[in-house]
């Protein structure tokens, strides 16, 4: 049965592959936890490997480099949102409301609308406390480019999960 198991394996990749490509390219919606997506699937991939006596050392470490990226890809992608609000002086409340308004909409609504409302909570929030709409604006324009150097920062960290992949796979 050399050709079923030749079968079965591309299979497995052309999975991990499909998955860990959703995961990259869902990264375009903010609140889609693309990274955590692509780790499942390597993991999956890894006990897959693992149950049939595949997982050298190098597989090991290559798993464990892709686990350390979307960890902290994960944690980076707050960081940068936060930290090009906090460059406009916007406080820890009104970043907290714009991370759970996103979150709570996206949850009862879709990730497209909880995408919407994670800057209209900033912008009504510093709006509330400001009480001036061109800083309001000023702060959510941070709060907008930060989200698009967090894209860039995630994009690029599970570009590079991919490539781990493709070399344990390939290897």
């Amino acid at each position: 049965m050399p050709g079923f198991e030749l079968w079965l394996q591309v299979m497995i990749d052309s999975l991990t592959l499909f998955v860990l490509l959703m995961g990259l390219f869902g990264l375009l919606i903010p609140v889609f936890p693309g990274l955590t997506v692509m780790w499942l699937a390597t993991l999956f991939y890894a006990i897959v490997q693992a149950g049939n006596d595949k997982m050298g050392w190098i597989d090991w470490v290559l798993f464990a480099l892709i686990t350390l990226l979307m960890i902290g890809g994960n944690i980076v992608d707050n960081i940068i949102i936060a930290g090009h609000a906090r460059e406009k002086q916007v406080p820890w409340s009104s970043i907290l409301l714009a991370f759970a308004a996103g979150l709570i909409v996206s949850i009862f609504f879709t990730p497209l609308i909880g995408m919407v409302a994670s800057p209209v909570g900033l912008f009504l929030a510093e709006l509330y406390r400001l009480r001036s709409r061109d800083t309001a604006f000023a702060s959510t324009k941070a709060w907008m480019t930060g989200w698009g150097w967090s894209f860039a920062a995630r994009f690029g960290i599970g570009t590079v999960m991919v490539v781990f992949w493709m070399l344990w796979a390939w290897l």
